[in-house]
């Protein structure tokens, strides 16, 4: 792991404010988005909070939301 990632997996996300993502199922399948520290992103599971995070540095997360609007993961 890059020391970035390092960095960013070490941040204590206790008191971060998650929010629903809204792309999220109506059905209570969501995702939950945190802005973290410098313009870096962590998802998780709404139904399992407990498995832990993805965390994206902003980079990682620029370049990820530009493939989606440009139809790479189709």
């Amino acid at each position: 792991m890059s020391a970035a990632k390092d960095e960013l997996y070490g941040l204590d996300l206790t008191d971060v404010r998650w929010r629903k993502s809204s792309r999220s199922l109506a059905d209570g399948a969501c995702v939950q988005v945190a802005e973290v520290a410098g313009g870096a992103v962590a998802l998780r599971d709404s139904r399992h909070p407990e498995r832990g995070d993805l965390r994206f540095t902003a980079e990682e997360w620029t370049a990820f939301c530009g493939g989606v609007r440009d139809g790479e993961f189709d």
